[in-house]
C-alpha cells in the first residue's frame, strides 16, 4: 500500500477490467462474491479469486440446465470462449481439444493465485464452518437475485450456486452432476417410503 508504482498499476488494471465488463457485463462469480464479501467481510477481489475457477468449471458446459436469455448467448458458448482465452494466453498446444485448453487455463489461474498467496478455499480465508453453513442457503438465494446473475452465460439454479459455494468453501473442484446426484440420494428414501405405504 506504500508503493505508489504498485498502486498505479493496480488502478490501471482495475480500469482495464472496467472497460471489459462495461461491454461484456458480469456473471455469477460477482453475484456470489458480492454476498460472500458482505456477509463475511472478505474483500471483493479476494472473493472473486476464491470463486473464479469453480465458476469457470460450472459455466464450461455445452448442455446447461438453463440457458440465459441474453441475445448474445443464443447457444452455449462459454466453453469455446474459455478455450479462446487459453489460446490468447499462449497456454494451449497444437491439437489440444477444448477440454484440455480449459484445464490449462484453470491451472494457470491456480498458479497465479498461489503466487499471490490467495487462500485455496473460503475456509482457508478464515470463515468458520458453522458460520458458513448457517448462511450458505441465504447466500445462494441472494446471489441468484443479484443483478449480475442474469448476464451469466449459463442461467443458474439456486441449488447450483449453493454447490459452487460449498465446493469453494471446502477447496473442492466443482463437478457437473453433483447437485443432481445429491438430489437423487435425498429422493431415494422418500420413494422407498411411498412404495412401502402403497404395499
Amino acid at each position: 500500500s506504500k508503493n505508489p508504482v504498485a498502486r498505479e498499476r493496480v488502478h490501471s488494471a482495475a480500469t482495464i477490467a472496467g472497460i471489459a465488463f462495461a461491454n461484456a457485463f458480469l456473471g455469477v462469480c460477482h453475484s456470489m462474491a458480492h454476498k460472500l464479501g458482505s456477509q463475511f467481510h472478505i474483500p471483493h477481489g479476494l472473493a472473486n479469486a476464491l470463486l473464479i475457477c469453480n465458476v469457470i468449471r460450472y459455466n464450461a458446459n455445452d448442455n446447461p440446465t438453463k440457458q440465459t436469455a441474453f441475445s448474445q448467448y443464443d447457444r452455449p458458448q462459454a466453453r469455446r470462449r474459455y478455450a479462446e482465452i487459453a489460446d490468447h494466453l499462449g497456454l494451449s498446444a497444437p491439437g489440444d481439444r477444448t477440454a484440455a485448453k480449459i484445464e490449462k487455463l484453470l491451472a494457470w489461474l491456480e498458479s497465479i493465485k498461489a503466487e499471490l498467496g490467495i487462500p485455496k478455499s473460503i475456509r482457508e480465508a478464515g470463515v468458520q464452518e458453522a458460520d458458513f453453513l448457517a448462511h450458505v442457503d441465504k447466500l445462494s438465494e441472494d446471489a441468484f437475485d443479484d443483478q449480475c446473475t442474469g448476464a451469466n452465460p449459463r442461467y443458474p439454479l439456486i441449488s447450483e450456486l449453493k454447490q459452487i459455494l460449498l465446493d469453494t468453501y471446502y477447496g473442492r473442484d466443482f463437478t457437473e452432476g453433483e447437485v443432481a446426484a445429491k438430489k437423487d440420494v435425498v429422493a431415494a428414501p422418500k420413494a422407498e417410503k411411498k412404495a412401502k405405504k402403497s404395499a
